[in-house]
């Protein structure tokens, strides 16, 4: 058996392992016996614990695709998934829900139609923003201008969120910085099917780029040389990255850090940057870091749960400060 296919198993192993886990643990203590035969214990494994565990292995695949793409077609080790704005676009369209919300004197605190809307901004947000960059990337010929732009709109759009920030009331305020923490939890049915198709379809468009993203390690030039349109390569990976971190924004929010980890543990792992090896090897590592990175945000059996991100930059962090070391030594 290859070594390709050995890694491929233990992973979809240590996901079904990570996956049970996080069904089975969680911030309340109750046995996995009364899980299954108690009242309370069905209703928090079947309406809380499994649409969570859902929503973390949906995001882990998508943020861990994506930040593949990304680091490809900008050929840069520390492109994640939001690198073009998508994250800030984002928020500033949560951002604009709750603040308008609030000055209208609107309140739907806790009911599906705020879930929904700040869904719905913030995948509208993301939209608006990809939309405006692929009208830009046709008329741009290197991929540095198109993240130059990128990352001004980001900046640009981070800009009106402080804005809106200062002039919010606590409530708006409140409600948006903990968005912006990131959650698994308290996702509707509709709500996970939604998420899934998005999903879905932007990894089934990830497969079909497999091909360019091939060409495009090797330079515009060569992949141009090959025939290739190098500006419909652009958007069609624009076009899928946009869907899976807009995506996981919308219903998750901005969850950091695992779309740069994710490709480098991939690339370590297989030793291969055939888009072949590693796209689903960032579909299967993705997942699982996600899942174990949700069960520890749990804290098991304290009664206390804390931010997604806070997990995912500890668990981040530590690859992004071995890929610069491992630049440095090579610049050496």
């Amino acid at each position: 058996m290859k070594r390709r296919s050995v890694y491929y198993i233990i992973f979809a192993a240590a996901l079904v392992i990570f996956f049970a886990a996080d069904l089975f643990l969680g911030s309340v203590d109750i046995s996995v016996k009364d899980l299954f035969t108690t009242y309370i214990g069905k209703d928090i494994l079947i309406n809380f614990r499994l649409p969570k565990a859902i929503a973390a292995l949906l995001c882990g695949i998508a943020l861990g695709v994506c930040g593949l793409q990304m680091q490809t077609l900008f050929r840069n080790p520390l492109a994640d998934p939001y690198i073009l704005g998508v994250s800030s676009g984002a928020g500033l369209g949560v951002a604009l829900y709750l603040m308008g919300m609030s000055w209208v004197g609107v309140s739907a605190e806790g009911t599906v139609f705020q879930s929904f809307g700040i869904a719905g901004s913030a995948l509208a947000g993301a939209v608006l923003v990809t939309l405006l960059i692929l009208y830009v990337s046709k008329k741009m010929e290197g991929n540095l201008s198109l993240l130059i732009f990128g990352v001004m709109i980001g900046f640009i759009a981070g800009a009106l969120v402080n804005l809106l920030q200062y002039t919010s009331n606590a409530h708006a305020l409140k409600t948006y910085v903990l968005w912006t923490m990131g959650s698994f939890a308290g996702l509707t049915t509709a709500q996970l099917l939604i998420l899934a198709a998005i999903v879905i379809t932007g990894i089934i468009l990830s497969v079909r780029n497999i091909k360019d993203l091939n060409a495009i390690l090797l330079g515009e030039d060569y992949a141009a040389s090959l025939g290739l349109d190098v500006k419909k390569i652009r958007v069609r990976v624009l076009v899928s990255t946009t869907l899976l971190a807009g995506g996981v924004t919308a219903f998750c929010g901005p969850i950091g850090f695992l779309g740069i980890a994710v490709p480098h543990i991939a690339r370590f792992i297989f030793k291969d940057a055939n888009h072949r090896t590693l796209v689903p090897a960032t579909i299967l590592i993705g997942a699982t870091i996600t899942i174990f990175a949700d069960t520890i945000s749990q804290l098991p059996g304290s009664g206390t749960v804390i931010p997604i991100n806070t997990v995912a930059a500890l668990l981040g962090i530590p690859v992004i400060l071995v890929i610069l070391w491992k630049a440095r030594k090579y610049s050496n």
